[in-house]
C-alpha cells in the first residue's frame, strides 16, 4: 500500500504565509521559506506553496520566493497562483518547483491541462479546485466565466469556485474532478471552503467520492484541526494525502507526533529515522 503524506500549505501574500478562515480574515503566520524548511526537517513528505493573491491582483507567481524555496528545501513541493500559459509553468520548474497548481486558469480554459500535460508531464501538473456547498437560491448567479440558470430545487450542491474562492463558477465539483483527470492533470488538491480554517474536520463525504471515482491521487484540504481528522480524511475520505496550514504553523500538531500517531493506527506513513 501507498504510503499517505501530510502536507503544509503555505498561503503567500507578499512573501509572508498568511491564514484565515473560509478564505477570509488573514492573519501572519511567518516566513514562508522559513516556514518551509522547518517542515521538511520536521518529516513533511511535500510542501505546496500558494500565491493567495496572484490571480486577483493580475501578476505571475514570484519567482525569487520559488528560488529562495528550492535553495533551501530538500522535500518535492508544488506552487500556485496566477498560473495561465506554458511559460509561466517553464519559469517555475526552472526555478526549482517540482510541480505547479492551476486553478483560474483551468475553469477559463480547460484545455490549458491537456497543453500543459502533454508539454511538461502529468507527474508536475496539479488541478486545484476550491469547492463549496451551494444553496439552490445561491445557485441564481452569473459572472465573467459561466452562467446558470437554475432549476427550482432546494438541494445543495458543491460548485467550483476560482481566484482564491472569490468567484462562484457553474462547474459541478464532482463532475470537474473527472474532467480535470481525463485532461491530463496529475493530482487533484480538493479544498473545501465550507470546513477551511474551521478546525471541525475534513469534507470527508466529498472527498471519498472524488477519491473513489479517481485513478490520480487526491490531496485533501480545508478543516483539519486534530490528529483525528487525518485519520479520518485517510480512511472515511479516501484521501492519498491531508493538507493543513494553521494546526501546523502555529504548532497546534508537531509533524513527527501526528506521522508517528497514523502509523500506530495502521496508516501507512513515511517516518523520519
Amino acid at each position: 500500500m501507498l504510503t499517505k503524506r501530510i502536507i503544509p500549505c503555505l498561503d503567500v501574500k507578499d512573501g509572508r504565509t498568511v491564514k484565515g478562515v473560509n478564505f477570509v480574515n488573514l492573519r501572519d503566520a511567518g516566513d514562508a521559506v522559513e516556514l518551509g524548511a522547518f517542515y521538511a526537517e520536521q518529516g513533511a513528505d511535500e510542501l505546496v506553496f500558494l500565491d493567495i493573491t496572484a490571480t486577483v491582483e493580475g501578476r505571475s507567481t514570484l519567482i525569487e520566493l520559488v528560488r529562495r524555496v528550492a535553495r533551501t528545501v530538500n522535500i518535492p513541493f508544488t506552487v500556485g497562483g496566477g498560473i495561465s500559459s506554458k511559460a509561466d509553468v517553464s519559469a517555475l520548474l526552472n526555478a526549482g518547483a517540482d510541480k505547479v497548481s492551476i486553478n483560474s486558469a483551468a475553469v477559463r480554459n480547460p484545455n490549458l491541462i491537456n497543453e500543459l500535460a502533454l508539454e511538461f508531464g502529468s507527474q508536475c501538473i496539479v488541478v486545484a479546485i476550491d469547492t463549496k456547498k451551494v444553496s439552490s437560491v445561491e445557485l441564481k448567479m452569473s459572472n465573467d466565466e459561466h452562467q446558470l440558470d437554475t432549476p427550482h430545487s432546494t438541494l445543495d450542491i458543491h460548485l467550483v469556485h476560482t481566484h482564491g474562492g472569490r468567484k462562484p463558477t457553474a462547474l459541478k465539483t464532482i463532475e470537474w474532478a473527472k474532467e480535470v483527470e481525463e485532461r491530463g492533470a496529475g493530482e487533484i488538491l480538493l479544498t473545501s471552503m465550507d470546513t477551511d480554517g474551521t478546525k471541525n474536520g475534513f469534507a470527508l463525504e466529498l472527498t471519498a467520492i472524488i477519491s473513489e471515482n479517481a485513478n490520480i491521487p487526491v490531496i485533501a484540504s480545508g478543516g483539519a484541526g486534530t490528529i483525528a481528522h487525518f485519520y479520518d480524511v485517510f480512511t472515511t475520505g479516501k484521501a492519498d494525502a491531508g493538507l493543513a496550514a494553521s494546526i501546523f504553523h502555529f504548532k497546534e500538531i508537531e509533524i513527527p507526533t501526528l506521522k508517528k500517531h497514523l502509523h500506530e493506527c495502521g496508516i501507512p506513513m513515511r517516518l523520519s529515522r
